[in-house]
């Protein structure tokens, strides 16, 4: 992904790549708390489903307040979303996103009223990507250092969504 492709473009093919994720929140006393997550969905806009407990702690703190992040990394590749989250009731969403590996947290099924659909809608991102993985960032990086020029890592955007 060269520095010449559309960043809307880049970021939703690094999106693509990701399914785990670091949803943070604010806790009561205001201090910032991450939460690991599968993602489940991802939207062109940087919007993203995960399939969580209502009871989590993420939940109950996005009650008080909406305002979250988003982290997803990779070997050469890094994004970073800025938005809200809240719980949101589509049961038939639910059942499309559904899979065996979230029966592993809920035996029970789609119909389990403990379960339920998160949706972080992004506002912002931010992303990192080097192309060609860790050898061309291993290559890159002792380039920089034998002729003393400055190490360019790659391509970066920040993005209002």
């Amino acid at each position: 992904m060269a520095g010449d492709t559309d960043p809307y473009t880049t970021l939703n093919k690094l999106l693509a790549d990701f399914r785990f994720a670091m949803l943070t929140t604010v806790d009561l006393d205001g201090k910032l708390v991450a939460h690991p997550l599968t993602v489940q969905e991802r939207e062109f806009d940087g919007d993203l489903w995960f399939i969580v407990g209502k009871d989590a702690s993420a939940v109950q703190q996005l009650d008080v307040n909406p305002n979250a992040g988003v982290t997803l990394s990779s070997d050469s590749s890094w994004v970073s979303l800025a938005g809200t989250a809240e719980l949101v009731d589509d049961h038939a969403k639910l059942e499309e996103l559904w899979n065996s590996v979230v029966e592993a947290w809920f035996p029970d099924g789609p119909s389990d009223p403990r379960v339920g659909l998160l949706k972080f809608s992004a506002d912002s991102a931010e992303y990192w990507d080097s192309p060609g993985g860790k050898i061309a960032t291993a290559v890159a990086f002792v380039k920089s250092k034998v002729t003393g020029e400055t190490y360019d890592g790659g391509d970066n955007a920040k993005l209002d969504l």
